[in-house]
């Protein structure tokens, strides 16, 4: 099978014209900036942009008899929201001063490690990275009358959904490798051993790194978290089992506020819906299940090419198929194994596993994403 394998460039100046917004590099974390590379500026906000994947803020800052517009990258609207900023809190004509990182292509772009209203000294826009919620104690397994466990609210009047993973990079486990949150190989030369990829698939994930992962689908063009990367993502995912129909939608709370569906229906794996998607790859590709015990075991293919599976970039083709198990061993922990089976991509089947912590009594927060960069 011919493997279509592509990648999105990213371009990434900033035209410098007072008051004007420029084009350039948005990532939905500071990749795109070096944190060795630091710098603080004072000038006057021409603009906000209060939008996703992530707000920024124009200032112009003067020098000499003229003045540059520089764009200033903050967090996404859901954090920002959460700690109490708004689209309000500062204004056109207010003098900021902002400290931050620069930005690797050495456009006038800088991402905002203090931001304060000059005039007052206060500081806006911090926000404090979320921790999961203290357990008391050990609570049983919720579970439905037939005794199956349940993977969503444990009450028709309870809510809440699954977040704070453990882990957030897609490695095989048993592997230590060091890594940021988002993938990032702190070594590029533990690359091979990330997982068994081949030598094309190799290639391609040291590029994406190399390029610090600048060429994500999901932030440049807003494709979806397909595969193990919605259960990466910070804003978590929800499980609604409609077990009259004998299915159960997940819902996602980051990239696209996208759902899937998991059929426990008997049905043949890859098996689409006649004249709808029944001949058409898809990002979530299809998934059948069953219970074995106490864990849902699913199973997934029919995945389209187009999209980033995991943070950190690594490669899959149309013939990535998935074996995910969901376990739920106490009320707060989902158990979650995914076995990656890609022979266009990989030498062999490999797995990686890690938990998830119920957030109780909240509803599901919702990035919604936003294609707003040229």
């Amino acid at each position: 099978m011919k493997l279509r394998v592509s990648t999105a460039l990213a371009a990434a100046s900033l035209l410098a014209l007072v008051g004007s917004r420029a084009s350039l590099l948005a990532h939905h974390e500071p990749l795109a900036f070096d944190d060795t590379k630091k710098q603080t500026i004072t000038g006057i906000v021409s603009d906000v942009d209060w939008k996703n994947p992530h707000v920024h803020v124009y200032v112009n800052v003067k020098k000499a008899n003229d003045a540059e517009n520089w764009a200033v990258e903050l967090e996404d609207i859901l954090s920002l929201t959460q700690s109490g900023w708004n689209e309000d809190t500062v204004h056109p004509g207010d003098q900021v001063t902002v400290s931050g990182l620069l930005a690797r292509n050495g456009s006038r772009q800088i991402w905002s490690q203090s931001f304060k209203l000059t005039k007052t000294g206060k500081e806006v826009f911090a926000v404090t990275e979320a921790k999961p919620p203290a357990l008391i104690a050990k609570r049983p397994t919720p579970r439905w009358p037939d005794n199956t466990p349940k993977l969503g609210a444990p009450s028709a009047s309870a809510q809440g959904y699954w977040a704070f993973p453990s882990k957030t990079v897609l490695m095989e486990d048993g592997k230590n490798i060091a890594a940021s949150k988002w993938g990032l190989l702190k070594n590029i030369s533990d690359a091979p051993n990330v997982a068994p990829m081949q030598p094309w698939a190799l290639a391609l994930y040291k590029e994406r790194q190399k390029r610090f992962l600048a060429d994500d689908p999901m932030y440049l063009n807003c494709k979806p978290p397909g595969g193990p990367r919605q259960f990466q993502l910070a804003e978590g995912v929800q499980f609604v089992e409609d077990r009259e129909r004998q299915r159960i939608f997940e819902l996602l709370g980051g990239g696209n506020t996208n759902y899937r569906i998991i059929y426990l229906d008997g049905r043949k794996a890859n098996t689409g819906q006649v004249g709808g998607d029944d001949d058409n790859p898809l990002y979530y590709g299809r998934a059948v299940a069953k219970w074995q015990g106490d864990t849902l075991v699913s199973d997934t293919e029919g995945f389209n090419e187009d999209f980033w599976f995991t943070n950190g970039g690594l490669p899959h083709t149309d013939q990535l198929k998935l074996t995910e198990r969901f376990t739920r061993p106490d009320l707060d922990t989902l158990n979650y194994e995914v076995s990656i089976d890609d022979p266009g991509a990989y030498t062999r089947p490999w797995k990686a596993s890690w938990t998830m912590r119920w957030v109780a009594d909240q509803e599901l927060p919702r990035q919604l994403c936003q294609d707003n960069r040229p």
